[in-house]
């Protein structure tokens, strides 16, 4: 994930996305595809690694990479879906968050969601707003965006709206491309299962 201020990136992150690949289809643990929303910004304030349930912090701090533990830590951005191929996102529970699993970064691993270190969803979420549009997308863009790759690679891209422009406003920022790590395999076709926001991890 690259951040954009007026086309200049200020920052980059490695992020997780589902290993039963992307869509849509309830039970499906895919990443769904196509533009979104952040509907709701949950966790302000709590620590790193606060464990979340049901999007509420227990008081447990889960440390990172801490065997066994795979919770939802630290931040969750909420998203919503703006079109017919992602209207499920938001009673599937589709989130940006931070992961215990702090190790699988890079990789296809997470049950539909977008994974972050705790550091660096921390920060995102204190870079964006409610109703910053969210578009995932399998399209591939230049190969010099990406370190250390000498081919194209699959892209999910984040945009902010731009707010108009004022004495008082800061400059918009752009979340641009999500990489997968160099090297790293497709993740195989969905599997389904029966799953609740409240009962699947992300």
């Amino acid at each position: 994930m690259l951040v954009f201020t007026n086309g200049v990136e200020v920052a980059r992150y490695d992020v997780s996305t589902s290993k039963f690949g992307v869509g849509d289809r309830p039970g499906s643990y895919a990443t769904p595809l196509g533009e979104m929303q952040v509907a709701q910004k949950i966790g302000g304030g709590q620590p790193s690694g606060m464990k979340f349930k049901s999007r509420r912090p227990t008081g447990e701090i889960v440390r990172p990479n801490t065997p066994g533990r795979d919770p939802i830590v630290s931040r969750i951005l909420w998203l919503r879906g703006l079109e017919a191929q992602n209207r499920g996102a938001y009673n599937r529970g589709i989130y940006i968050h931070g992961t215990a699993e702090e190790y699988t970064i890079g990789t296809p691993a997470s049950y539909g969601c977008i994974r972050m270190r705790s550091h660096d969803v921390i920060e995102l979420f204190d870079k964006i707003e409610v109703g910053a549009r969210v578009e995932v997308t399998t399209n591939h863009f230049p190969a010099a965006l990406v370190k250390g790759s000498s081919d194209t690679a699959p892209v999910q891209q984040f945009t902010m709206p731009p707010k108009p422009p004022g004495p008082t406003t800061a400059a918009p920022k752009t979340l641009g491309p999500i990489v997968p790590s160099p090297g790293t395999s497709p993740p195989p076709p969905p599997a389904v299962s029966a799953t609740t926001p409240a009962q699947r991890r992300g």
